[in-house]
């Protein structure tokens, strides 16, 4: 089992740049594939990027060119580096897990693992 937790989030200006992390508890990061996902008042939770345990990568077209997954499994970290923020992109942002062996997917509900979620607010 896997804990996340979130951090990163604030209030940033139209065009700014904000990174969020989070951090996995466990011995076994290396063994999940990663996603972060999204979530606007009165909206569904919407993918955002994912990066499996060997790097691979997609994101939502919403935010492709502007988003960067990342992660670092010497510190059991996951990142999401967000450029050129526009005011859709507010939402509280959720860090996921899923199990390597079970595959890659943007499906929020099969992930396995969710962290509490940071709030990002990008003003106009």
């Amino acid at each position: 089992q896997v804990q996340l937790v979130e951090s990163g989030g604030g209030l940033v200006q139209a065009g700014g740049s904000l990174r969020l992390s989070c951090i996995a508890s466990g011995r076994t990061f290396n063994s999940y594939n990663m996603g972060w996902f999204r979530q606007a008042p009165g909206k569904e939770r919407e993918f955002v990027a994912r990066i499996s345990w060997g790097d691979g990568t997609a994101y939502g077209d919403s935010v492709k060119g502007r988003f960067t997954i990342s992660r670092d499994n010497a510190k059991k970290t996951v990142y999401l580096q967000m450029n050129s923020l526009k005011s859709e992109d507010t939402g509280v942002y959720y860090c996921a897990a899923r199990h390597s062996h079970k595959g890659v997917t943007t499906a929020a509900e099969r992930y396995d693992y969710w962290g509490q979620g940071t709030q990002v607010t990008v003003s106009s």
